[in-house]
């Protein structure tokens, strides 16, 4: 068997693993984020919205939170789909066997990603399904609109990744969503047009790069935004390159692998 055949032998392998362990455990992975977001449609789309009228583009409020609440919700799933299904490999010693075996790196970091992206993107499919329920939508751009979510779907599993690298124990996993993810998505433009805000606060929100993630996937789906465009998809591009150089240097070092 080639290099290649056997490579992709093990990519597959990795891949099905992560889907079968996310259809396994449906009632974790996928009914908890789709009730939560539905909970953000009532209060926040129906309740709140309905005494805001409508914002920037002519929009009604829930029109324009759904494409931020859709990226909330594939990058929370994404992250803790591969920073707790690697930190169970490490913990029951399986990422050793895969270090010492022929199967390159990129082959394992593609494999784990592959599968956190898997489970945001069917968790933002239905996220937009249930908003559906609740308002029309038609979306402006569609290659931006996947392209956007498939970036941003990546950045966060690379991430979550490298979180599961360092982690020692399982509190380690719960550390960044709660301290770093929630308030960088929080703050990121989901529920808000970033202009609202007065100086220093818009600049300082254009540091976070979750307001480009969520702007970008908002230009696709409702053709506004509050950053470049092109700009935007710079910024996620780059995350997605430096993260992934960071994610291979540590495989390859072993850092928090080897024992």
């Amino acid at each position: 068997m080639s290099n290649t055949a056997a490579n992709l032998v093990a990519l597959n392998t990795i891949v099905r693993r992560e889907i079968v362990r996310i259809v396994r455990i449906w009632t974790q992975t996928l009914i908890p984020p789709a009730i939560t977001m539905t909970l953000y449609f009532v209060i926040f789309g129906k309740l709140i919205g309905s005494r805001i009228g409508t914002i920037q583009g002519g929009f009604s409020y829930m029109q324009y939170i759904v494409p931020g609440l859709v990226m909330m919700s594939v990058i929370n799933n994404c992250y803790a789909n591969i920073s707790s299904s690697f930190f169970g490999a490490k913990f029951s010693r399986a990422v050793e066997e895969m270090l010492v075996s022929p199967m390159p790196n990129w082959v394992i970091l593609l494999g784990y990603v592959t599968g956190a992206v898997a489970r945001g993107l069917v968790v933002g499919a239905m996220v937009l399904g249930i908003a559906l329920l609740f308002t029309s939508l038609h979306v402006a751009h569609p290659f931006i609109t996947f392209l956007s979510v498939l970036l941003g779907a990546t950045i966060f599993s690379l991430a979550g990744f490298v979180n599961a690298v360092y982690a020692k124990k399982f509190d380690d996993i719960a550390l960044v969503p709660t301290f770093i993810l929630t308030p960088l998505t929080y703050l990121g433009g989901v529920f808000y047009s970033v202009k609202m805000l007065s100086e220093p606060w818009q600049a300082i929100s254009h540091a976070n790069p979750i307001l480009y993630m969520v702007n970008a996937f908002r230009f696709g789906v409702l053709g506004i935004s509050d950053v470049d465009v092109g700009v935007a998809f710079v910024v996620m591009l780059g995350f997605v390159v430096g993260l992934s150089i960071v994610a291979l240097q540590l495989l390859k070092r072993g850092v928090g692998l080897r024992s």
